[in-house]
């Protein structure tokens, strides 16, 4: 789980260009679990202006129900990243994402320019790890803050820096990828996969969906509403680990202070409750999250 006073399924998170004001309008009826406004990437530099006010007005808007919604900002080494630090904190989305976040220390000069504008407590700090520095100090940047809250892999720029390709089953991110997850993990920290490119090639984007479940990703970030219903279903426990998880919980009721307690025969463990409740807690999570969306 991340450091969210409150449990947050974050199986999709779907990048939205702010200039787009039908893609915004559209996102109100999307079942992602998270919106990323974003004023990076997908924003000209002629339109920062303009879908910085876009992204802020929809922030402060409350159309958009229980989705977790964030902005990305323009990077710490830009000429728009002041102004739009400025004006996210004072719309309040539920976070704030930066990236190339590489340092410790960038951390906490986010957290302290989130301070003095106003942000805190009700806004939260989304890191992009995107460099091979950054992938290799991810334990420190994960520790830095308790307002850091998720932490964001950005394989398309690590596969920029690294010199490598992008091949099926990711075999020259792996090791980022694990490092960040590794971080992420002893840090208490949300951590959620980079995109998938091709919107077109379905089974490999549900393939990458699968490899990220299993590798222990909480979720996938994502460029085209056609991929939210995939990463939803992927990242989400199965009926059956549902059941299972909610059988071991009654075991392990059933059982204390009998000394060995088995559930179909397998030995029941603390280890094994910490992670029924965790999928039970996303479950429910879901469950209350899809019916808001309706």
């Amino acid at each position: 789980m991340s450091g969210d006073s409150v449990f947050r399924p974050r199986r999709s998170v779907l990048y939205l260009p702010a200039s787009n004001e039908r893609a915004l309008e559209k996102a109100k009826t999307l079942p992602a679990d998270a919106l990323i406004l974003d004023l990076e990437d997908a924003v000209a530099p002629d339109a920062k202006s303009g879908a910085r006010d876009n992204a802020c007005g929809a922030a402060s808007s409350g159309a958009y129900g229980r989705r977790e919604l964030t902005i990305r900002v323009n990077g710490m080494d830009t000429e728009w990243h002041a102004e739009d630090m400025e004006a996210a904190c004072a719309a309040g989305p539920d976070a704030i994402v930066v990236p190339k976040v590489s340092s410790a220390q960038a951390v906490l000069d986010l957290v302290e320019t989130m301070s003095r504008h106003g942000a805190l407590p009700q806004t939260r700090l989304w890191a992009m790890i995107e460099t091979p520095y950054a992938m290799l100090h991810a334990e420190e940047i994960a520790s830095a803050s308790d307002i850091l809250t998720v932490l964001v892999m950005g394989t398309n720029d690590l596969a920029k820096e690294l010199n490598a390709e992008h091949v099926p089953g990711r075999g020259p991110l792996v090791t980022g990828l694990g490092l960040v997850l590794l971080a992420a993990r002893a840090t208490g920290k949300a951590v959620v996969d980079g995109v998938y490119n091709n919107v077109k090639d379905t089974d490999g984007f549900l393939a990458e969906c699968r490899q990220g479940r299993e590798m222990g990703f909480d979720g996938k970030t994502l460029i085209h509403p056609g991929q939210v219903a995939g990463a939803n279903e992927a990242f989400a426990p199965s009926e059956r680990a549902v059941e299972d998880a909610r059988g071991v919980l009654h075991a392990w009721d059933e059982g204390r202070g009998a000394g060995v307690v088995t559930y179909n025969g397998r030995m029941v463990e603390n280890l094994h409750v910490e992670s029924a409740r965790r999928t039970l807690a996303l479950h429910e999570a879901i469950t209350a999250l899809e019916s808001d969306h309706g």
